[in-house]
C-alpha cells in the first residue's frame, strides 16, 4: 500500500502508556461499541442464538438518515500526539487522513458535512464513553464520543492468529470501524440501537449483521475513492483486505473456536459476506450500494 508522504491526521489521540481506567464498566448496546473487534471476544464467549433479517427490513426502508453531530460524552483529557519516530502510528494517521478526506468529499456531493471522528491509541484499557474499552476487544468505535479505539497489538493477532498481514488489511480494519462512524453520522447506528431495545435476540443479532456488512461495504467505498484519487493500492492489496475479512467472518470464527458451525448465532456475517460486501464497495465506489438494511439477500 503506497501512503508515505501522504496527509497524516492530527485527529489522532495517544493514551498508550496512560494507565487503565476501570470507570464505567462493560458494554451494552446503547451507545455501545460496534465494530470489527467484538470477534475476538467472540473466540473466547459464548455464541449468542438468532437471526431474523425481516425486522428491520421495513424499520430502515426509507434509507439512510439526516447526517448530524452526537454529543460527546467521553472524559475530558489533554491529547497527546504520537511520536513522529512511531511509523506504525504515522501509518495510522495517514490511513485515517485518508479516510477524513474520502468521506468530506462524499458528505459534500450530498450537501451534508462529514464530522471527522478522532482515534485513540490505547494499551490495555481506556475510558470510553461507552464504558471501559479493553484490548481484548480488539478495535472499535463509540458512538457515544465518536471515537475509533485501536490497540496497536491488535495487528499482530491479525498475523498469528489470523494469518493475515499487510497495510491494507489493517487499513481495512480502520476503515471498517470509520464506516461505523458513517453510520452513526447518517442515523443509522440510532436507528438500530432503538429497534433493539424492544428485539429479540434473533432480531438483535440480525441487525448487528447487517450493520457489520455495512461497515464493510463503506470501507470498500473508501477504498475505491482513495486509490481513484490517490492511487493508494499496489499488487496484492485488495487480496490481502478480503483474505482479513475471510478470516473474521462468523463462520470461520466459529470453525476455529469450537470446530463447527452454527449458522444462528451469527452477529457479523459470513466470510463469504463479509467480503462480497466489501468487494462491492471497492468496485462500485458508491454509497447506495451498501444498503445492507433492504438487501433481500446478504
Amino acid at each position: 500500500m503506497k501512503w508515505e508522504g501522504n496527509r497524516e491526521s492530527d485527529n489522532v489521540e495517544d493514551r498508550r502508556g496512560e494507565g487503565g481506567d476501570g470507570g464505567g464498566g462493560g458494554f451494552g448496546f446503547g451507545g455501545r461499541t460496534i465494530g470489527i473487534g467484538t470477534i475476538v471476544i467472540a473466540l473466547v464467549g459464548g455464541w449468542v442464538l438468532g437471526v431474523n433479517p425481516m425486522t428491520i427490513l421495513s424499520m430502515l426502508s426509507g434509507g439512510g438518515g439526516q447526517v448530524g453531530t452526537q454529543q460527546s460524552q467521553a472524559p475530558t483529557r489533554q491529547t497527546r500526539q504520537p511520536p513522529e519516530s512511531d511509523e506504525l502510528a504515522r501509518f495510522v494517521k495517514t490511513v485515517l487522513a485518508d479516510t477524513e478526506d474520502t468521506w468530506t468529499a462524499l458528505f459534500k456531493a450530498e450537501g451534508g458535512n462529514y464530522v471527522r471522528p478522532k482515534l485513540v491509541l490505547f494499551a490495555g484499557s481506556t475510558p470510553t464513553a461507552c464504558g471501559t474499552g479493553q484490548s481484548a476487544t480488539g478495535p472499535f468505535y463509540c458512538p457515544g464520543d465518536q471515537k475509533v479505539y485501536l490497540d496497536l497489538d491488535f495487528f499482530n493477532l491479525m498475523q498469528q492468529r489470523f494469518k493475515v498481514s499487510g497495510e491494507f488489511a489493517q487499513a481495512y480494519v480502520i476503515a471498517h470501524e470509520v464506516g461505523h462512524h458513517v453510520q452513526n453520522l447518517m442515523g443509522l447506528s440510532e436507528k438500530v440501537d432503538n429497534a433493539r431495545r424492544t428485539a429479540t435476540e434473533r432480531q438483535a443479532n440480525a441487525m448487528s449483521v447487517r450493520l457489520e456488512l455495512q461497515a464493510d461495504c463503506f470501507a470498500g467505498v473508501w477504498a475505491y475513492h482513495a486509490n481513484a484519487e490517490r492511487k493508494i493500492l499496489e499488487q496484492g492489496d485488495v487480496e490481502a483486505a478480503l483474505k482479513a475479512a475471510t478470516a473474521i467472518g462468523d463462520d470461520a470464527l466459529q470453525r476455529q473456536a469450537q470446530g463447527h458451525v452454527v449458522p444462528d448465532s451469527f452477529t457479523h456475517g459470513t466470510s463469504e459476506q463479509r467480503v462480497r460486501w466489501f468487494s462491492r464497495g471497492i468496485e462500485s465506489g458508491r454509497i447506495a450500494q451498501c444498503n445492507t438494511f433492504e438487501a433481500k439477500q446478504l
